[in-house]
């Protein structure tokens, strides 16, 4: 049975020798080769190969952006090995899915080793090469997710009201303090307890992506809503902040040069 193959690479070189090898094989038909992502796309929906031999770092759009437009408007999926120079997060979820890749230079122990899959594979039916092809799409999306997702620059704060638990954005909170083993939010014009969170190290911790700053042992303000401050006695700083009683809170003399770090003085 033969099997259809697009070779798809940015450097002619490497087309080349893959093409060479390729050509040893009596059950392999090289349709054409593509030097882009996009003419691997044309070509691929115009001939339906069987089999894509893909780079990932091209000029332009890479190999998973051909796999993403490819694959909803062709019927049938081809089996994609990808041929790279990188050992990178990409191998794990080739793995995985149980597609293939080779490094560069090829071998061509190594391509054969590929080619023994892949004649399996292409002897399987529709279903299970769509299933496996799926799961390479979703292996390569959840990790391009954890490259490109930006860290949280904050987080919800639980408050008890009237016997429910509101999330509340740290933005809405001018300051925290402690008493008692409770944790208090401070807001515009209210005062209200903050549910699940019995320390002012625990609070610390999980406002530590925020705008929130350990003033004092007992106290964590929102920088953001500080309305002035200026030095005070004993080398501490006094704080002015723009809730409605402008209340004015100390940072102390430990913390000072911490204090003056994140405003950037």
């Amino acid at each position: 049975m033969q099997i259809k193959c697009l070779i798809v690479d940015d450097e002619k070189p490497a087309r080349d020798e893959l093409s060479y090898l390729l050509s040893r094989q009596q059950d392999i038909d090289i349709l054409a080769e593509a030097d882009s992502a996009q003419d691997a796309i044309s070509l691929s929906l115009a001939h339906e190969p069987d089999l894509v031999f893909l780079d990932i770092q091209m000029a332009g759009q890479n190999g998973f952006d051909v796999i993403r437009n490819l694959v909803p408007r062709i019927e049938k999926a081809p089996i994609f090995v990808f041929v790279t120079a990188y050992d990178s997060y990409a191998v794990e979820a080739f793995e995985a899915s149980a597609m293939d890749y080779i490094l560069k230079p090829v071998s061509e122990e190594r391509l054969a080793s590929t080619l023994d899959r892949v004649r399996k594979m292409h002897a399987e039916t529709e279903d299970p090469l769509k299933q496996k092809l799926d799961m390479l799409l979703a292996q390569v999306g959840r990790q391009k997710q954890v490259i490109d997702k930006p860290a949280p620059t904050y987080t919800k704060v639980s408050i008890l009201t009237n016997g429910r638990i509101r999330l509340m954005d740290p933005d809405d909170i001018i300051y925290c303090d402690c008493e008692d083993n409770r944790v208090f939010a401070h807001t515009y014009d209210a005062i209200l307890p903050v549910y699940g969170i019995a320390s002012m190290d625990r609070m610390e911790e999980h406002l530590a992506n925020t705008a929130f700053f350990r003033a004092h042992r007992s106290t964590l303000v929102n920088l953001d809503a500080i309305s002035e401050f200026s030095p005070w006695f004993n080398g501490k700083y006094s704080l002015t902040m723009n809730d409605q009683q402008k209340s004015e809170l100390t940072v102390s003399r430990s913390r000072v040069k911490d204090f003056k770090l994140r405003l950037g003085l």
